[in-house]
């Protein structure tokens, strides 16, 4: 029996494997190291792991028992602890990949209230991982309409480092209300608002994203909801000066501590300074349900968007996650540095409800079920940190890891299930490739 541990933090760490050949093992930074255990028994068998030399010196991080994962099934994954700064997780390589096996991953724990802190300024948006949600606001209609758990809500998911947010709007008496297609969805446009000004004042370092889409079109004419969701901006906490309306990518040192507005509504930007180039990020296109994905630029940004949520059924899940997680790793060799934005989201009735496609249902690491999409998503993503991708991920014929850094905008239904995709996601902007 053979693990291979992942140090994906900037310092060494301390490894003593019970009944293993050799004594402690040092794993240096950003380095990898495969222990191999004599014993075969299921009894006594463990990992201690410490950022000290001295194991009882008090900053133990966690004493791992092996057992657990030499029986658990193959391909699963599981969070196994969270102390002393550092977060672990356990995995199992996929068959597919050049690094089958039993891992372990180290990753440092971070603040995901504040993590755009530790990104350079200059950094421009389209080379960052953010997390994102789906209908953000989605919290009622199960089990058509809800995307988000109800304890879930906008600080929350802030706080849990979502940094993209899906608002979708209808006119109701007068006011901005939201909604998921006709289902209501209670919170008013002027809530939000109050949310996102308290955070970021007392985040100033933060960012975030809106991409704001009208619900109601049949009934409103495009520029009158246009004209409301200006009147409500410029009347809430923080008004016109919170937002960033260009119509271009900006760097993060320009952004922080306001509103990056992405407009899927405006008809021709009457009212708004600069017509549509005053809207923020306004794409020139956004096709229903393409099933490969479309590109469309703003300014000398290409733009990949990848927004297949019409699937057939459960069956269609392995096929969502590789199209929707392509544009996060495959290179474009025109474009050094496009956005990518992707979503992980899908729903069709009555097979393909979105919490089915979420989070799946049965056991299917036992092969009684169907892993959903977010499951199947973390275990690349450690995949992917831990670098050894699987080849399903990576240029055909590669017999190694790649070393393709995972960018975009993710937008994700019931993000924290499981708990680790957004830490993960936050992540990927500090780890060197």
């Amino acid at each position: 029996m053979k693990f291979t541990i992942h140090n994906n933090t900037f310092e060494s760490i301390y490894v003593w494997p019970e009944g293993a050949s050799g004594k402690t093992i040092i794993l240096d930074a950003s380095s990898s190291s495969t222990i191999p255990l004599k014993s075969r028994s299921f009894f006594g068998r463990s990992l201690t792991l410490s950022r000290n030399l001295d194991p009882l010196s008090g900053s133990k991080i966690i004493r791992l028992s092996t057992t657990r994962l030499w029986k658990s099934p193959a391909k699963s994954w599981r969070f196994v602890a969270k102390t002393d700064g550092l977060t672990v997780y356990s995995f199992h390589g996929t068959s597919h990949s050049s690094g089958t096996g039993k891992h372990v991953l180290i990753i440092p724990t971070r603040d995901l209230s504040t993590f755009l802190g530790d990104v350079e300024d200059e950094r421009s948006l389209a080379s960052l991982c953010l997390p994102g949600t789906h209908d953000t606001l989605a919290f009622y209609g199960w089990p058509i309409s809800q995307c988000q758990f109800r304890e879930d809500s906008l600080i929350m998911q802030l706080n849990l480092g979502v940094r993209v947010l899906d608002i979708r709007m209808a006119v109701v008496d007068g006011r901005l209300i939201a909604y998921h297609g006709i289902t209501p969805q209670r919170t008013p446009f002027s809530q939000v608002l109050a949310v996102i000004y308290t955070f970021l004042i007392s985040h100033p370092t933060e960012t975030l994203v809106m991409s704001m889409k009208q619900e109601d079109f049949a009934k409103t004419p495009p520029a009158t909801f246009s004209s409301l969701v200006r009147t409500e901006i410029y009347a809430g906490p923080g008004g016109m000066e919170m937002w960033f309306l260009q119509n271009r990518i900006p760097k993060l040192g320009e952004v922080r501590g306001k509103v990056i507005m992405l407009s899927r509504f405006g008809g021709d930007g009457s009212g708004w300074h600069g017509g549509l180039e005053g809207l923020g990020i306004h794409p020139s296109t956004w096709p229903d349900s393409s099933k490969e994905g479309f590109s469309w630029h703003c300014k000398e940004t290409l733009v990949r968007t990848h927004d297949w949520y019409n699937i057939p059924s459960f069956l269609s899940i392995p096929e969502k996650v590789e199209l929707s997680t392509k544009i996060l790793l495959d290179k474009d060799e025109l474009n050094s540095n496009p956005l990518n934005i992707t979503y992980l989201s899908a729903a069709s009735i009555p097979l393909a409800l979105p919490q089915t496609v979420a989070r799946g249902f049965g056991w299917p690491n036992w092969g009684m079920g169907v892993e959903g999409v977010n499951s199947r998503v973390g275990r690349m993503f450690l995949e992917r940190l831990a670098h050894c991708p699987s080849k399903k991920f990576s240029e055909k014929g590669s017999k190694g890891p790649t070393t393709q850094q995972v960018t975009g905008w993710v937008f994700m239904d019931f993000f924290t299930d499981p708990e680790c995709l957004a830490p993960l996601l936050v992540e990927f902007n500090f780890t060197p490739y």
